[in-house]
């Protein structure tokens, strides 16, 4: 089979409705808008949400809440997830985007203290929290913040 050679299979397509051609095509004259009124007009109808000059319902309900545009999204990675790497290792950011712990390190990368850690490795990062430095220590390595 080449590119030429492909086709659409049958029935997936369909011929676009041809308005205005006539009165005969059943989509002429008006073209299937109706006489009079907003809809009918060109650049016509109204935006959305609009609620006939009621006032909408995203004005009328209240609003509640703020985003903190300075929120730092720190990427978590915890301590079970760090026995992938070898016994004696120096971890660091990139070896865990690498290794697919974390997805990107924005604002940086924090190690929390969810499981157990059953190797000795050196683990840098720019957060950790006590319970993590603990269960490193406990295992016999190190935390150290960039």
């Amino acid at each position: 089979m080449k590119l030429h050679e492909l086709r659409a299979p049958e029935g997936s397509t369909k011929n676009p409705k041809r308005r205005g051609r006539g009165t005969a095509s059943g989509l002429g004259k008006t073209s299937g808008r109706g006489m009079n009124g907003q809809n009918s007009r060109s650049g016509g109808g109204t935006r959305l949400g609009f609620e006939g000059g009621q006032m909408p319902l995203y004005r009328r309900i209240p609003k509640r809440g703020f985003t903190n545009i300075w929120k730092k999204e720190w990427e978590i990675v915890n301590v079970d997830a760090l026995n992938i790497f070898d016994n004696g290792a120096e971890v660091t950011p990139d070896m865990m985007l690498a290794a697919g712990l974390a997805k990107k390190a924005a604002y940086g990368i924090k190690i929390l203290g969810e499981g157990k850690l059953e190797k000795s490795i050196t683990v840098k990062a720019n957060k950790f929290s006590k319970s993590a430095v603990e269960k490193i220590e406990s295992a016999g390595g190190k935390a150290e913040v960039i």
